[in-house]
């Protein structure tokens, strides 16, 4: 891999996958009730069963999405959704009750499909341009960091935070 930013996405990726790997086993050393809100009202409060099918849902769509928009036309490609997506509240809703390890192998597995991705991203598709409902135009290597990289970051940081809650 020669092209330095696909060494240090990669490199990213490689840390988020050992970040998921190592609050796997605090999470799974409880029973997680499901949270009675969850979608996007301000008072949904999610839990670990929550987040987990949120991420394990978000990264196989992001990688969808952007390949809808390096393989559109030169003009930016629609691409995306918002929270409020029925379909990606409907998956969580579906998805919170399985087992954490179901849910940390999606994980995983997403990760790893992303790893494979970004080693074969060319400049050219990475310059190519999305056209998303909320943030406007962003390039391919931009749909990267902001839906892949930082926030499955967020989302450790908010496992975290709630396991910190749960000891107290």
């Amino acid at each position: 891999m020669s092209d330095p930013a696909a060494a240090t996405e990669t490199a990213r990726l490689a840390d988020l996958r050992a970040a998921y790997d190592a609050l796997r086993p605090r999470v799974e050393a409880r029973t997680w009730a499901l949270a009675e809100v969850f979608g996007v009202e301000p008072e949904a409060a999610w839990g670990p069963p929550e987040v987990l099918a949120h991420v394990a849902e978000m990264l196989p769509f992001w990688l969808g999405e952007l390949e809808r928009v390096v393989d559109g036309s030169t003009e930016p490609v629609p691409f995306g959704r918002t929270a409020d997506d029925d379909l990606r509240v409907g998956v969580i809703a579906r998805d919170r009750s399985l087992p954490p390890r179901v849910l940390f192998a999606r994980v995983e597995g997403g990760l790893g499909a992303w790893a494979d991705r970004v080693a074969t991203l060319t400049a050219a598709e990475r310059a190519k341009v999305g056209l998303h409902p909320r943030l406007g135009e962003l390039a391919a290597d931009r749909i990267l960091e902001r839906f892949v990289l930082g926030h499955a970051a967020e989302h450790v940081d908010q496992l975290e935070a709630i396991l910190a809650d749960a000891t107290s």
